[in-house]
């Protein structure tokens, strides 16, 4: 899939949505809690990988984990664009300030 089908699968998604549910602020609030949800998710697959739930032992593998990794990923996607921001353009701001941030960090440590 290209970051072009995954963003009309965004969009699908956030039209879904607000076609069941609408987009007023109850509706856009329990789409920030579902990405809190999903992060649990991933969070209980680590667990899960690592084995740290002695009752349950190893539970998950490293693919399941990086799969709910990729639910809070969409999720989050998702709740930028029900927001009616553009989750590409976020997505790129992020990573820009991010960029710029390592790139002061490799200087600072340069010297």
């Amino acid at each position: 899939m290209t970051v072009d089908e995954i963003a009309t699968a965004v969009r699908a998604s956030v039209a879904w949505l607000d076609a069941a549910n609408g987009r007023d602020e109850a509706s856009l609030t329990f789409r920030m809690l579902k990405l809190v949800e999903e992060a649990g998710e991933a969070a209980a697959a680590w667990i899960g990988h690592t084995g740290a739930n002695p009752r349950k032992g190893v539970t998950h593998t490293v693919a399941d984990v990086a799969g709910e990794l990729a639910d809070v990923a969409l999720t989050a996607m998702i709740a930028i664009e029900s927001l009616g921001v553009d989750h590409q353009e976020t997505l790129r701001d992020c990573a820009v300030k991010i960029g710029a941030r390592l790139e002061l960090d490799r200087r600072d440590r340069e010297g």
